[in-house]
């Protein structure tokens, strides 16, 4: 994986956020990102029309892989518009994704990755491969902000 290149948040200068400020290491983010429970994820329609849902997911390699049914709201905002925006649960210390879904039938070896993934994040003792090797949604980033105290280290990462 590549690193993606990290830089400050732009925020008003009201806001305080001094030139040196520290940045975040994308190390960080990624750990949180895999051990998260779940996600939030906001979609929108053709027509601009969003909704926000939690979901379950593994992040594996900086993408995050998910699954639902594929009539949900949210699945057939995606087939429309597959730009989407994730987020963590923590609105102090935040991470936000902004990127695109694309829809895949994984390898078996991915396959496999995810099933004991899912097995050990979750606790599910008997998720097989098999509900990996259909059609599933992974979510791949553009861009990242994150901080664990807003007006002293807010860092943006761009992924290449």
């Amino acid at each position: 994986m590549t690193e993606p290149i990290a830089s400050r948040v732009r925020l008003p200068a009201d806001y305080g956020l001094s030139e040196d400020s520290p940045l975040l290491a994308w190390s960080i983010v990624d750990q949180r990102l895999a051990a998260a429970l779940q996600y939030w994820i906001a979609t929108a329609d053709a027509a601009g029309t969003p909704i926000a849902r939690p979901i379950d997911g593994m992040w594996l390699d900086t993408s995050l892989y998910f699954s639902s049914h594929p009539d949900v709201r949210w699945r057939r905002n995606l087939k429309a518009n597959p730009r989407a925006c994730v987020t963590l649960e923590d609105a102090e210390c935040p991470v936000i994704l902004e990127g695109l879904v694309t829809q895949t039938t994984p390898n078996d070896a991915l396959a496999e990755t995810l099933a004991e993934q899912a097995n050990a994040k979750y606790d599910w003792a008997n998720q097989t491969a098999d509900a990996y090797r259909v059609e599933i949604c992974v979510f791949i980033p553009s861009k990242a902000m994150t901080w664990n105290t807003l007006f002293k280290n807010a860092t943006r990462f761009r992924f290449r």
